[in-house]
């Protein structure tokens, strides 16, 4: 990238929601069902047909809007937002023009270990339109699956705030992962349950915007990246070649790893947006807002940020564990104990059990660890009752049964010995049947001390204390 230009992006995020039913009608809000089976005449957009708004929509978009730290408007309407296109049996789609639901919010993300505040201008309710489908087989002709039509949107607009793509990545994940927390959206990319246009320009510093062209059909995250990066790199050299920025919409083609010009970008007046006949004003009593605010939990990115700044965290741990709903509610519970440092957890949190999830294929509720069972191990290793070692042996039964961790170290005699003398006693016998070894550390081979605490370990059957027989052992060396 030139160093003497300034990246300007604003995404447009459009995600979902998780409602049994449509927006407008009764039919079933599902994904991958037989096309065109999930339709009446009403997400048809049948003359004479009546649209009646879902008040679950009304509820998961107000708290998303309270995620983001909006102003919640009361009263508000629909719009209609006029364009022909073949998925769009109405001919217009109903969204909000000037009063969206919810408005002039932001929300915290983090690059590199740094926070970052992105304006969120505005979050609107509309309904979302039908799929066409591609294919050789249909003889130079698209079909239309109308399954779509109606399924409940909200559209999360942002303020051009992000400065490169990788502040872009971090809002779209950060948006991603408050929406799974509130469970309002699947946020399945695969099945456009969340996807964004993105808009971009740039300027050279100092001097005012540049023209933004919107990029469509992004249907990834790093996708988005890619798109971006290629953005700025063609505005760029179009500039420095001495052209101009048109504003347009532009395809993004992810195969090929670039955009190609669709049609010139319209204004909002191109719409020729007007309220919603058919459909009543929206009002929301101040109690229901009120009550959907109370049932935001703590949400990811503010996670991310304690455990960064007072858990000690890297940027990636903490992320990994806040944006998983189930780890980190366990990792919570564990800290919420007060008795052992963050890392005493992650070390098992990070390790064994995600090593253990990713090869059964299960989720961690499907396991029986829980934050009382890994404090209670975590315990007796901090405390020397057991090694490490034996510590994973205890965790892979534990991760399956409801055993108790006293009894599981009696029964199979794992009590770590740190009796001084007994220690001794190994270390002695192990030193006297490795006299090369001992004589490579003297030499300044200090791989050979691994290989002789390793022989001590396994002459005490992993009980002794490795921390004690290392010191023991450089004692006897040295003497």
């Amino acid at each position: 990238m030139n160093k003497d230009y300034e990246v300007v992006i604003g995404l447009e995020t459009h995600a979902e929601l998780s409602t049994e039913s449509k927006i407008f009608c009764d039919c079933k809000n599902a994904f991958g069902l037989e096309v065109n089976s999930q339709v009446c005449p009403i997400c048809m957009g049948m003359p004479g047909t009546l649209p009646t708004l879902n008040e679950k929509v009304v509820d998961y978009a107000i708290m998303m809007g309270h995620a983001l730290n909006c102003s919640i408007n009361r009263v508000c309407k629909q719009d209609r937002k006029n364009y022909f296109y073949p998925d769009l049996p109405k001919a217009y789609q109903i969204s909000q023009d000037e009063t969206p639901l919810c408005q002039n919010g932001y929300v915290d993300i983090m690059v590199n270990g740094e926070e970052k505040r992105i304006g969120i201008t505005r979050i609107h309710i509309e309904e979302d339109a039908g799929k066409l489908l591609h294919s050789d087989k249909f003889e130079g002709c698209s079909l239309v699956d109308l399954n779509r039509c109606g399924v409940p949107l909200i559209e999360i607009v942002s303020e051009p705030d992000m400065r490169s793509s990788e502040e872009a990545k971090a809002y779209l994940e950060t948006l991603k992962s408050i929406l799974q927390y509130l469970d309002i959206c699947d946020c399945k990319m695969q099945e456009g349950s969340i996807r964004c246009d993105v808009n971009v320009s740039v300027h050279k510093k100092g001097e005012p915007f540049g023209t933004r062209t919107e990029m469509k059909n992004v249907n990834s995250f790093s996708a988005a990246v890619r798109g971006i990066d290629f953005e700025v790199k063609r505005q760029i050299e179009v500039l420095e070649n001495g052209g101009t920025i048109t504003q347009e919409t532009r395809r993004w083609d992810d195969a090929k790893g670039e955009s190609v010009s669709m049609r010139s970008k319209e204004d909002a007046h191109d719409y020729r947006y007007f309220p919603e006949p058919d459909l009543k004003t929206i009002v929301v009593e101040q109690e229901r807002i009120d009550n959907l605010k109370s049932l935001i939990p703590e949400l990811p990115n503010k996670k991310i940020v304690k455990y960064v700044k007072e858990y000690g965290l890297s940027q990636k741990d903490a992320t990994f564990i806040a944006e998983n709903i189930e780890i980190a509610k366990l990792f919570d519970g564990c800290m919420t104990k007060n008795l052992y440092s963050a890392k005493s957890y992650t070390t098992w949190i990070l390790g064994d059990l995600v090593a253990y999830l990713n090869e059964t294929g299960k989720t961690l509720s499907q396991t029986n660890i829980n934050a009382e069972n890994l404090t209670a191990l975590v315990e007796k290793i901090e405390k020397k009752v057991i090694s490490n070692a034996n510590g994973k042996k205890i965790f892979a039964i534990i991760v399956n049964e409801d055993k108790d961790i006293d009894n599981l170290i009696d029964e199979m005699g794992l009590t770590q010995v740190s009796d001084t003398s007994a220690l001794e006693a190994i270390a002695d016998e192990v030193l006297a049947n490795n006299e090369k070894s001992v004589t490579d550390y003297k030499n300044g081979k200090t791989n050979a001390l691994g290989f002789l605490v390793g022989q001590c370990m396994k002459a005490s059957k992993g009980k002794a204390n490795p921390g004690m027989m290392k010191e023991i052992i450089l004692k006897k060396i040295d003497s």
